[in-house]
């Protein structure tokens, strides 16, 4: 199970880019000074929230509402898939239209996070949603991120059969291009079922949660070079990855909500 995220932008907030966000232009994709991360840089996984990070770390993720950190590798959050729980009712108020609904009307709702699907089902809705996630992406690029993690990836699995992979691959491709057009690199978020698709996407590295238990880190270094980020969140997990892939992989032990340094519960290991 993936940690919490936070839910860093409040209703308020989300209320202000529905209603500002306009449809931007769409030149070709242009990834000539798209920057990935190196293989094996150490890493922070900072969506709890941010705090100065520990002196080996050269790469961190931070969400997109914070500031990323001069001098390092900086990776933007964006919940690109699905809607987070504080900004529902702004959902609900402007972009009905855009919540995945079940048979009822209702919204469908990933259980682990209580958060709405976002749906994807159309090239329209996609476009659509992109006038609304498109501004975030620029806004990473505007702060000086490098690259930008839209998570949820694999909602689909969650939508009751009313999304495919092939709605993922193609709001996903969406998501790329705006990235690239903004000189961001673009991270796969887990999902091995769209590894295949990774370059037709333009998928340019990977965040991996708990490949080590779920038997798909060789998986995800193979297909991008070990530029990957494997963030375990189970002691024994990170123990046996750092055995197998320590030399070649960045791989970090979290705590499941990723909360900040200081904070109880907090953990940070690198191997």
């Amino acid at each position: 199970m993936p940690p919490l995220r936070p839910f860093a932008m409040g209703a308020a907030v989300l209320a202000l880019a529905l209603g500002t966000a306009c449809s931007a232009a769409r030149p070709q994709q242009d990834t000539g000074s798209v920057r990935p991360p190196t293989a094996n840089a150490v890493f922070d996984y900072q969506l709890g929230g941010a705090y100065a990070p520990p002196r080996p770390v050269r790469a961190v993720a931070r969400d997109r509402t914070a500031e990323p950190v001069p001098g390092l590798y900086n990776i933007c959050y964006v919940n690109a898939f699905q809607a987070q729980p504080d900004a529902v009712d702004t959902w609900q108020a402007r972009h009905p239209e855009l919540l995945l609904r079940d048979e009822d009307g209702e919204p469908v709702i990933d259980q682990d996070w209580d958060e709405p699907l976002l749906d994807i089902s159309t090239a329209a809705k996609r476009e659509a949603l992109m006038d609304i996630v498109g501004p975030w992406i620029d806004g990473c690029a505007k702060a000086g991120y490098d690259a930008v993690e839209p998570d949820n990836l694999d909602s689909y699995e969650r939508s009751g059969n009313k999304l495919t992979a092939r709605h993922a691959a193609a709001f996903a491709e969406l998501l790329a291009r705006r990235a690239h057009q903004r000189q961001l690199a673009i991270a796969q978020k887990n999902t091995t079922d769209l590894l295949p698709r990774r370059e037709r996407i333009g998928f340019d590295f990977a965040v991996v949660e708990e490949c080590t238990r779920y038997k798909e880190c060789s998986d995800f270094a193979d297909a991008y070079d070990n530029r990957i980020f494997v963030v375990e969140y189970r002691k024994k997990d990170f123990d046996a990855a750092c055995r197998s892939w320590g030399e070649s992989l960045s791989i970090t032990l979290r705590d499941r909500d990723v909360q900040p340094a200081g904070a109880d519960g907090y953990t940070d290991e690198h191997c």
